[in-house]
């Protein structure tokens, strides 16, 4: 099966060997994304609340060079640094996606780049 490489200047650049995304087939699997700002590769400021719109973001340009919108998402895997922010990432994660979640999973860890929230996403499309 052919792999095409997904790449956009809409989401920060990889920050080491791996791709944005990579499609295969029907499907899209999609690099973690970090609350990192596209233009200056900075982490933005403002807490778990702006990390995660701008990693939602980042998401959504990446979906969007790849032909696929949010609605393609069929799981999402979330990676916190503290679980006690879980309620409000889960706010605007919801309110993100709307209806017909995707499967989720959400574990704590270390993340780089002193990042609170990492998401990865799988589409089909």
């Amino acid at each position: 099966m052919v792999k095409e490489i997904i790449k956009t200047a809409g989401a920060p650049a990889a920050i080491g060997p791996y791709s944005q995304a990579v499609k295969s087939g029907n499907f899209l699997f999609c690099a973690g994304q970090l609350g990192l700002e596209p233009a200056s590769g900075q982490l933005v400021s403002g807490g778990i609340d702006a990390e995660t719109r701008q990693v939602l973001a980042n998401i959504d340009a990446v979906l969007k060079a790849a032909g696929l919108t949010r609605a393609a998402v069929v799981k999402a895997t979330v990676f916190m640094a503290d679980l006690k922010e879980f309620p409000l990432m889960n706010t605007i994660y919801a309110d993100f996606f709307k209806a017909d979640f995707p499967a989720r999973s959400t574990v704590q860890v270390g993340l780089p780049k002193g990042a609170r929230v990492e998401i990865e996403v799988i589409a089909q499309g």
